[in-house]
């Protein structure tokens, strides 16, 4: 299994975490104060050592309707730079599974880098190439619109899944190491995706259809499938997606008190994955700064060993808790190193 510390129980590589566009939108790009106890965001430096996050993706999101989605994309690029290089001492730019764990051996968060959404590389694959020299390690096909060449989740689905320009996305990213992130995508993507893949696939942020039937969700019969990929699916901690009575509130108006979502949800989510896909192929993708609100007890980042306890207090082993926390993520990153030369 990857190397991660010894003396944590619970070492987390987080697969998806949109500080840099909570910066971008809430504090006009600036990244000062995030060493700092910040009450208005789920994530800062403090907190990221609180709940033992030793590697972080963190998302390059831009908005769909951005009227340059690649430039918008270059600049949250640049602001997780600047991010790393002002926090030096915390904070070190990873682009694989051994600068993460040079990383963690500095006392360092390994800082990796996640494009969300297919429409910021503008249909070019030179500009596909250009974010991986840059260290952007995975691309989400689509957001909450259809690309080109693939459907969304909550898109018009007007491909039917993954079209053949599509396939040839899929196969730049492979051939460069550049992780295919099905988070966000229709289950037809995600099924046609998963035929054509050569190399694990990842879901960044996402949880199980059978305990809510969410289109962001990932079905058992996709989640199965990953498990022979070699891939692993990231389990999210946004209410929407982990309580079908909290999505049910929000759908009708969020009229009358939010339902209580708890720890206990998103650990049944975990299980529910471990079941179908495999305890080799489950991680975390907490999402925090992407939506508003969490459940409860576990409301930013340094709560990540509430679930943690969640867990154990189920049985679950040492050695199982550390390949959900970030060994099995690692492994997947260290299968497609090799590949990582772009040219």
């Amino acid at each position: 299994m990857t190397h991660l510390p010894e003396d944590l129980d619970f070492p987390v590589v987080d697969g998806h975490n949109d500080l840099p566009w909570e910066c971008r939108v809430r504090r006009g790009s600036s990244i000062e104060g995030v060493d700092g106890v910040e009450s208005t965001l789920h994530t800062d430096l403090p907190k990221l050592r609180a709940g033992g996050v030793v590697g972080q993706f963190w998302s390059v999101y831009v908005h769909i309707d951005e009227p340059d989605p690649v430039l918008t994309t270059l600049q949250q690029i640049d602001l997780v730079h600047r991010l790393v290089a002002r926090y030096p001492d915390d904070l070190a730019i990873a682009r694989t599974a051994n600068d993460v764990r040079d990383a963690i051996r500095t006392g360092r968060i390994g800082s990796l880098l996640g494009a969300e959404g297919g429409h910021s590389i503008g249909n070019d694959l030179a500009i596909l190439r250009t974010f991986a020299r840059l260290g952007v390690r995975y691309m989400t096909l689509t957001h909450n619109a259809d690309t080109p060449w693939a459907d969304s989740a909550v898109g018009l689905h007007t491909h039917g899944g993954l079209n053949d320009r599509g396939r040839e996305v899929v196969a730049e990213m492979e051939r460069i190491g550049m992780l295919v992130d099905l988070s966000h995508v229709s289950a037809e993507t995600m099924s046609d995706v998963l035929d054509v893949a050569t190399a694990p696939v990842i879901f960044s942020h996402s949880s199980v259809a059978a305990l809510n039937d969410h289109p962001r969700n990932v079905p058992d019969d996709i989640l199965g499938r990953v498990g022979g990929n070699g891939g692993v699916v990231m389990i999210t901690f946004v209410p929407m997606f982990i309580s079908a009575e909290y999505a049910q509130w929000h759908d009708a108006g969020e009229v009358g008190p939010a339902p209580e979502v708890t720890v206990a949800h998103i650990a049944d989510h975990v299980e529910h994955a471990r079941d179908v896909a495999g305890i080799d192929h489950i991680g975390l993708g907490g999402d925090y700064d992407g939506t508003p609100s969490f459940p409860g007890d576990v409301s930013d980042v340094s709560q990540y060993p509430v679930l943690a306890r969640e867990l154990r207090n189920r049985g679950w082993s040492a050695q199982d808790l550390r390949a959900l926390a970030g060994a099995n993520i690692l492994r997947v990153l260290e299968e497609t190193d090799a590949r990582f030369a772009v040219n």
